[in-house]
């Protein structure tokens, strides 16, 4: 027969259980050292168990990012706190973070990405130590600049049916949110150049992988806000846990479909090669495919490894692009004149000619990627990086204790007036060269930066503009909201809670 015992009763119980746990892990040394040199660090106010959580009671999710800025400016440039039982140091000074940036040792992601690995498992996003080092090594070369320049279609094409697609909303003077075009065009370029395989999320919005990405992520966030279930035995006996598993599911069948599909169609790397080469029937080199070629035999990395590391660039590939994207836009619909001097740039290189832009034409494109670059400067899609240090650092006049996470927060050291006069303006003359040169390297990293930086950012920036290149040429985009009114959810990405509102005329 189950124990019946009244809710206080439960509650006492699991108060004393806490205590317990908490004061049995104040007697570990270690545990003791990083409480000793953590207490010189100033911070909010903590309490046991608790921690700092309670400058959170009471803050709902469109008002988190808010509360964390407003802590962040009382308290910076570096301050800890203490997430439950997780004790947490807070940087913003480009000197410190990059510290732990170039520091060769404390590579390994913080608590956080634990709650990716069901996901993506130890790819090279949540992987650490020897894995990381080597996938690392393994996978660079397949970003090299001539294999993304057989991207450069995948670009286009997709590019070009989301143009079709915006061709709708044209004179609509309600206007509408672009951010679900945006990420359907972005999951297009991703899963194409990733898996080498279609599916047309522009045209089919209702295709159960597309969809369960998008779950993916909602579940992903909800979790995030319930730090009581960072178990993961506890949180899949939730109803939201369980649903995680069914998601979950369908995402790895579908990647482990492609992979088994596309290694049955390649026998070896020469015949990818010759394959690759075949004009009319000519199947694009994917990335998937450059991991088979490099993995033959399961020799360097077995089936399962190489469905983390595809996986991670479908998590990574689209969510950040997209973000960027429509911050973009949204910049460039409240600023006319900076649109039109994009426009312009667009008009010198491409003339009246409808031809679609080459990797050439992008090089050529100086103001719009200074904009690409401001754009992230204000709104990087990574907000908040995380590390768990496993050596002591010496930062900031103090001494930060391996064990504990450092979190480095790139949205407000991007906006330092110390390397950015007027840094809440929206200039992209912030970056050219001369302005550029001289600056601290770490003012400015919406790629993260050392070892561990974005193996992707050159896809990402010629992704991005060949995507507002196309735009520029179709379309006057004018914002219906102004960028201070609008809701900033800074979760793993940071993205405006409601979307991006535009209207759109033919040029």
């Amino acid at each position: 027969m189950a124990l019946q015992l009244p809710l206080g009763a439960w509650a006492l119980a699991l108060a004393l259980l806490g205590l317990a746990l908490w004061l049995w892990r104040g007697a570990d040394p270690t545990r003791r050292r990083v409480n000793r040199l953590l207490r010189r660090v100033p911070g909010p106010f903590s309490l046991p168990l608790l921690g700092s959580a309670l400058v959170m009671v009471g803050v709902g999710r469109r008002d988190v990012w808010k509360k964390i800025q407003s802590v962040v400016s009382t308290y910076q440039p570096i301050f800890s706190t203490w997430n439950g039982s997780t004790p947490e140091v807070h940087i913003t000074d480009a000197d410190d973070i990059e510290t732990i940036l170039r520091s060769p040792v404390n590579i390994t992601k913080g608590w956080l990405y634990d709650y990716l690995h069901p996901w993506l498992g130890t790819g090279l996003l949540t992987s650490t130590g020897q894995k990381w080092f080597a996938h690392r090594k393994l996978i660079t070369p397949t970003f090299h600049f001539k294999i993304l320049e057989n991207f450069q279609e995948v670009f286009v094409e997709k590019t070009q049916i989301l143009v079709e697609k915006l061709q709708k909303e044209v004179g609509n003077s309600k206007g509408f949110d672009v951010y679900p075009y945006i990420t359907r065009c972005a999951l297009d370029i991703i899963c194409e150049t990733a898996m080498g395989t279609k599916i047309n999320a522009q045209e089919d919005t209702h295709s159960p992988y597309v969809k369960a990405v998008y779950e993916m992520s909602e579940l992903f966030v909800k979790r995030f806000f319930k730090p009581w279930l960072g178990s993961d035995s506890l949180y899949f006996l939730t109803k939201d846990g369980r649903r995680y598993k069914e998601v979950l599911n369908i995402v790895h069948s579908f990647t482990k479909k492609v992979i088994r599909e596309r290694k049955q169609s390649v026998s070896g790397s020469l015949q990818a090669k010759e394959d690759s080469e075949v004009l009319g029937s000519k199947r694009r080199m994917a990335f998937l495919d450059l991991l088979l070629e490099a993995s033959e035999g399961g020799t360097v990395l077995s089936d399962e490894d190489i469905r983390e590391e595809v996986d991670t660039f479908m998590f990574e590939g689209h969510d950040t692009t997209s973000a960027s994207l429509c911050w973009t836009l949204l910049l460039l619909g409240n600023h006319p004149e900076v649109q039109e001097r994009a426009f312009e740039e667009q008009a010198a290189i491409f003339g009246d000619s409808t031809r679609q832009p080459s990797i050439a034409d992008l090089a050529q494109m100086k103001y719009l990627e200074r904009v690409i670059k401001e754009s992230l400067r204000l709104y990087p899609s990574v907000p908040i990086i995380v590390r768990l240090l496993t050596e002591d650092v010496h930062t900031g006049g103090f001494t930060l204790p391996a064990g504990c996470n450092v979190a480095m927060h790139i949205h407000h050291a991007h906006r330092n007036p110390k390397h950015f006069p007027n840094p809440e303006v929206f200039d992209p003359d912030n970056f050219l060269p001369e302005r550029v040169q001289g600056r601290h390297p770490y003012a400015y990293i919406p790629f993260s930066a050392g070892s561990r930086n974005c193996i992707g950012q050159k896809f990402a920036l010629l992704e991005e503009k060949t995507v507002l290149s196309a735009l520029l040429r179709h379309f006057r985009l004018r914002a219906l909201d102004r960028v201070c009114d609008v809701t900033l959810l800074g979760e793993l990405i940071l993205r405006p809670a409601d979307g991006v509102r535009l209207t759109l005329a033919r040029r």
